[in-house]
């Protein structure tokens, strides 16, 4: 009997901590988000930047992004958008997303620092920002697709 005991205690400390973890993340403005593309699906935890204040702030001043986190910038129109990497130390990719979560394009490796414009191409209603190289390492492609709540299929 006390194995038993011993192995469900195990098990309620592990849902425990899955719980915390869980919870630190949404405490932290973390969502779960899936990019779908020839080579599987992908999950990242993303920050949500649904207002004006926090689109313009994106990812700037930032010295490290982890590997499985971006930022979904969400708009309220679908419409061409443009991006820059003014005070963004980070490279990343931008990828540009329909309102039914569709990549419409993708810019690779946004230089940091840089003032020059990026443009969506396509009108978009989000633009999901992950690290350099990210898009090319799980093969981003136009046509793949996010699963996250925001996108209506």
């Amino acid at each position: 009997m006390a194995g038993v005991g011993a192995r469900n205690w195990i098990a309620y400390a592990l849902l425990a901590l899955i719980v915390a973890v869980t919870g630190a993340a949404r405490a932290e403005g973390l969502e779960p988000l899936q990019v779908v593309t020839a080579t599987g699906a992908h999950d990242f935890m993303v920050e949500i930047a649904a207002d004006e204040a926090s689109r313009e702030r994106g990812l700037m001043n930032r010295r490290y992004l982890p590997a499985d986190h971006g930022m979904l910038f969400e708009f309220q129109e679908t419409a061409p958008v443009a991006f820059w990497m003014k005070n963004t130390y980070i490279p990343l990719d931008m990828i540009f997303v329909s309102p039914a979560g569709v990549v419409t394009n993708v810019a690779t490796r946004a230089e940091p620092l840089s003032e020059r414009v990026i443009p969506s191409g396509p009108p978009c209603a989000a633009v999901l920002e992950v690290n350099g190289g990210v898009a090319a390492a799980i093969g981003v492609k136009v046509g793949d697709r996010i699963r996250h709540p925001f996108f209506k299929p």
